[in-house]
């Protein structure tokens, strides 16, 4: 893959997240949740401090041809019972552990509270 492919393939999925972050807080302005350029430092998602009160994260974005997440996942899919959202936690050794859920479903708990 070209460079530059890699790095619209990446600013799509970081326009994506800012889009459904905007999405969820209409009083806040375009302006407030910015897709950085690609190669830039820090984060890949940058909140203005209104944003950052609601949204207190920090948002690094990849998107991969392949990872090996997906195949926990898909377990977790397999094994959910109906009305259940599937979870997983992975970790490594002197990691903390780390939580993948639908960042669908992500978004749709922060719309909720």
């Amino acid at each position: 893959m070209k460079p530059s492919s890699a790095k619209a393939k990446g600013r799509k999925l970081q326009q994506w997240v800012r889009d459904h972050l905007l999405s969820l807080a209409e009083h806040l302005e375009t302006d407030d949740i910015r897709s950085t350029s690609m190669g830039a430092g820090g984060e890949d998602v940058q909140l203005s401090p209104a944003a950052r009160r609601l949204f207190p994260v920090s948002i690094e974005c990849k998107n991969l041809a392949r990872f090996a997440g997906y195949t926990l996942y898909d377990q977790a899919v397999a094994n959910c019972p109906k009305g259940a959202e599937p979870l997983v936690v992975v970790k490594a050794n002197n990691r903390s552990p780390l939580v993948m859920v639908d960042a669908e479903y992500f978004f749709e708990r922060y719309r909720n509270e």
